[in-house]
């Protein structure tokens, strides 16, 4: 049988649990209170902290974006530079097969006519020199006018095409 002893203990066991209960109890509301009061203060120190944060975010993310931009511009130049030269190389070749197709078809070259326009300027140079009066008096309009008759009189003169009328047949009639 229990002994009063053992109720005695029990019991005291029993109230110092409802002692410890009571006061956790009493903890938890009164972190509660606090938390009502002092919670908008730490609400908006959260938020400044935010913000904080959202400026070195931003900011980090801006000179990643100048770093991938300073990156892209250097391929760009360098993918240019490079571009160029093949554009160059292309141009040449396209140049030298054009200057030889002329040369094929006889047509003189820039070089063939400034050594002609330098001949020219020789002679008329000496023509002055000399003091003739054809030249003094002879303008290169004169001159180009007097070339093309001369060249006009020796042109050999094609005889006139005859036409031919077709009937609806197609027959000549």
């Amino acid at each position: 049988m229990a002994t009063a002893d053992d109720d005695s203990n029990n019991n005291k066991a029993s109230d110092r649990i409802k002692d410890s209960a009571q006061q956790i109890w009493l903890a938890g509301l009164g972190a509660f209170a606090k938390m009502q009061q002092e919670g908008s203060k730490a609400f908006e120190a959260l938020v400044k902290d935010g913000a904080g944060m959202q400026k070195k975010t931003q900011q980090a993310a801006e000179e990643t974006l100048a770093q991938a931009q300073q990156r892209m511009a250097g391929f760009a130049s360098e993918f240019g530079t490079k571009a160029a030269g093949q554009w160059g190389k292309l141009e040449n070749i396209f140049e030298e097969r054009v200057a030889r197709a002329l040369e094929k078809l006889g047509v003189p070259s820039a070089a063939d006519v400034a050594a002609l326009q330098a001949r020219i300027d020789t002679l008329e140079a000496q023509l002055k020199h000399r003091g003739g009066a054809a030249s003094e008096t002879a303008t290169p309009a004169k001159t180009a006018r007097a070339a093309r008759k001369t060249a006009a009189r020796k042109a050999p003169v094609a005889p006139a095409k005859k036409t031919v009328r077709r009937n609806k047949s197609g027959n000549a009639g």
